[in-house]
């Protein structure tokens, strides 16, 4: 028992929390949870996650803004391999912090896992040559039921690490780099819109 460190709150942004599991390390390697239903109810997280998901990406890659329309999600996300830079911004009708995002490092160094509640809209670039991304879901995937904004909505104003280029108005990758890399998005995310169009 008592195998994570729980840092609540994250940002200011009531919900959002960032876990350090403990590891075990010899000269053999190491040891680690990467989930304990018990920790996480000690430590005030009292969850039923219902899916696991994994996703593989290669450098330059970004994977949002999405969220989930009708069926919201509690996700539990971490990296098995590789870095990522794992952002979630703040949609809650009614939160003193709507619009306000926080972002994290994840790797497999760091072994840090990020829990986003249900209400926010989720996404992440990836840092590394290649990156393996794993989450748990308290709720089922249900089709057609995603929604999206715009990554470099200046209004969120999310500064991700490593990415050069000038915002030309939309979503749209081109011109875009991370580490000399190209950056690369779904055609869906290159036209998301931004957040006062959600909003309305």
């Amino acid at each position: 028992m008592g195998q994570i460190k729980v840092d609540y709150n994250v940002g200011g942004i009531e919900g959002l929390c960032v876990i350090e599991p403990t590891v075990h390390g010899d000269s053999r390697g190491y040891f680690t949870e990467t989930y304990n239903a018990a920790d996480m109810k000690d430590a005030g997280l009292d969850i039923l996650f219902v899916q696991d998901n994994q996703s593989g990406s290669t450098k330059g890659v970004l994977r949002g803004l999405h969220f989930q329309k009708q069926y919201p999600q509690t996700k539990l996300v971490r990296v098995i391999n590789g870095e990522v830079y794992d952002v979630a911004v703040d949609l809650r009708t009614g939160s003193p912090t709507y619009g306000k995002y926080y972002g994290v490092l994840l790797s497999d160094e760091n072994k840090k896992q990020f829990l986003i509640p249900r209400g926010f809209a989720h996404g992440f670039l990836v840092l590394s040559d290649v990156a393996e991304f794993c989450y748990k879901c308290d709720d089922f995937y249900h089709p057609n039921d995603e929604g999206g904004i715009a990554w470099n909505d200046p209004e969120i104003g999310i500064e991700w690490p490593k990415l050069k280029g000038e915002y030309n108005n939309s979503a749209c990758a081109d011109g875009y780099t991370v580490d000399g890399a190209p950056l690369k998005l779904s055609d869906k995310d290159q036209k998301q819109p931004p957040l006062a169009e959600i909003s309305k």
